[in-house]
């Protein structure tokens, strides 16, 4: 009877503690999303006029009513071997168990530090498909009532001058292609909550 009690003892605290780190991982009932971009890479500094770290994001840059407008960003302090750049705004927090991608754009020149607000890519660089079904940037809509979500803007250096990638390229392609070629990052996350 002793050693029955102290099985099912372990087997109690197994499986509480299974639970508590399983509690751990998740997020608003899904699984927390990997950002696939190598460790050890350098960073470097992303800012914006339109945008503050950590604060709401502007309504005018929302896509409730329509794909809204992208905000200004520019980038500094980018590693010397960048032959390109990628662009990504994501909403770790979207209720999809997978998250929401809202902007991934790639193939943007070395030579280009910063875009424009509502900016039009510059030549030879990609829009791709956003998860709204439209291709380049889709606004923040989180649903009514939801937690605040976090959109995570990120600007990637590549160590290639293009990734070869159509603009209907899925989203979990796009980024492990991007992960593959990172030499460096830098982020801005901003919130939006309705």
């Amino acid at each position: 009877m002793r050693r029955f009690l102290t099985v099912a003892i372990a087997v109690v605290a197994l499986v509480g503690t299974t639970v508590v780190a399983t509690a751990a991982t998740l997020h608003f009932g899904y699984q927390n999303v990997r950002d696939g971009l190598p460790s050890g890479i350098s960073h470097f500094s992303l800012t914006s006029t339109d945008l503050k770290q950590g604060k709401p994001i502007p309504m005018q840059f929302w896509g409730c009513t329509g794909t809204g407008i992208s905000p200004e960003l520019t980038w500094s302090g980018a590693p010397a071997g960048a032959q390109s750049y990628a662009l990504t705004l994501f909403d770790p927090d979207a209720p999809t168990g997978s998250g929401f991608w809202h902007w991934q754009a790639w193939d943007i020149p070395a030579s280009t530090t910063s875009l424009p607000e509502n900016a039009t890519l510059p030549g030879g660089a990609v829009n791709g498909r956003n998860d709204g079904g439209g291709f380049g940037y889709t606004g923040p809509c989180p649903p009514q009532g939801d937690l605040t979500h976090h959109y995570r803007i990120t600007v990637i250096a590549l160590n290639v001058p293009s990734l070869q990638l159509p603009a209907d390229t899925p989203d979990a392609v796009v980024g492990f292609v991007i992960g593959a070629h990172a030499i460096g990052s830098a982020s801005l996350t901003a919130t939006a909550r309705q």
